[in-house]
């Protein structure tokens, strides 16, 4: 009698590929995070220094409260709307949305005005958001289309940078997608995976945008459907029903060329075929695209801006100068530490961009002048 196969998402993936031939890379990511029992992010908190990586929000409560008074000042220039929809894309633990609430109290009226609404799908984390935000009325959704109609402010960190994108390589006889398969082993041996090219024809080739073309052999271009999908979803809420998005991430001005995808686990880099499930992946945002599928949804765009000058603009200098008063040396050192990690140029500051999808008519947001 055989042995059942081990339990786990390499496996299933082997097995799913014996069945199908080989699947995108986009479908790997998929299931790596997303897998309803084996997904990275379906089973564990992944962040802090515990876990596998560390984002802004927990870095400095300085960056939420920034982001919560950017929200504030944005629901006034939308003309101060009696209800609008507070909603976060992958909010993590809920750092980003417990900070941005208590600096956003500053100003009764907005805090009045806000129904909270947080889209995500781990169980895990949404555990981990309602102990976090065990104060406040929060509504959760697994996509953004469950959010109720209504003018809304939305914030996505380090959100796009996580949805599947597709590789398509270009080789001396044209571009070819690159796959995902399963590797020859010993019957009995752990399944062990491997990238291949499309055998037949270049599906993904419609997919090089026209200025990458005629990148040398060799060259890879990475697109998100995905990200592209949500990101017109957006322009498209935001141009009928008004408010604004603001989207900050790792990523660059594309088109570009460029494998971009890794796998972090415990702070480090890993294998990104290596025991899927287990290791967070992502991919840089192509900032450019987003925009242009943003304008497709009938929203206006501002930046992107590098994340260290918006902060800055929103003054989380001065943020930083206030909680220090109140330090002790070793915390003040710690502040100055956050402080320089999330703007420094060789850091965060410029890495990190930020992108604000608006309603037509209601200008540059505050951060976005100039």
């Amino acid at each position: 009698m055989t042995a059942p196969a081990a339990d786990t998402l390499t496996a299933a993936l082997a097995r799913r590929i014996a069945v199908e031939g080989p699947i995108t890379v986009a479908a790997y990511m998929a299931e790596a995070l997303g897998h309803p029992r084996l997904g990275y992010y379906m089973k564990q908190d992944p962040l802090g220094a515990g876990g596998d990586f560390t984002t802004a929000p927990e870095i400095s409560q300085a960056f939420g409260e920034l982001i919560g008074l950017w929200c504030a000042d944005t629901w006034q220039r939308l003309g101060a709307p009696p209800l609008v929809r507070l909603v976060e894309l992958g909010p993590g633990r809920g750092t980003l949305m417990a900070d941005a609430v208590r600096a956003a109290s500053v100003l009764p009226v907005f805090r009045q005005a806000i129904r909270i609404h947080l889209v995500e799908t781990s169980p895990a984390l949404r555990a981990r958001q309602r102990a976090t935000l065990a104060d406040l009325d929060v509504t959760w959704h697994d996509s953004l289309d469950e959010v109720p109609d209504g003018p809304a402010l939305m914030v996505a960190n380090e959100f796009f940078d996580a949805l599947p994108v597709r590789q398509i390589q270009r080789t001396p006889h044209g571009w070819f997608e690159r796959l995902v398969d399963r590797e020859e082993t010993p019957d009995g041996a752990e399944p062990r995976l491997r990238f291949v090219l499309e055998a037949f024809g270049s599906a993904g080739a419609s997919l090089v945008p026209p200025a990458l073309r005629d990148a040398p052999p060799g060259s890879v271009v990475e697109v998100s459907p995905a990200s592209l999908a949500i990101a017109r979803t957006l322009g498209a809420r935001l141009a009928a029903q008004g408010g604004a998005a603001l989207v900050i991430d790792y990523g660059y001005a594309g088109p570009a060329v460029g494998d971009t995808l890794q796998a972090v686990r415990r702070h480090a880099y890993a294998p990104v075929l290596e025991s899927p499930g287990d290791a967070d992946l992502t991919a840089h945002v192509d900032f450019t695209a987003l925009a242009a599928a943003a304008r497709e949804g009938g929203a206006d765009v501002f930046g992107p801006v590098p994340q260290g000058i918006l902060l800055t603009r929103l003054g989380i200098v001065q943020r930083t100068d206030v909680l220090r008063r109140g330090a002790t040396r070793t915390q003040a050192t710690a502040l100055d530490t956050a402080l320089e990690r999330l703007i420094g140029a060789n850091q965060m500051g410029t890495l990190f961009k930020a992108l604000c999808l608006a309603a037509p008519g209601l200008g540059a947001p505050a951060g976005f002048e100039g």
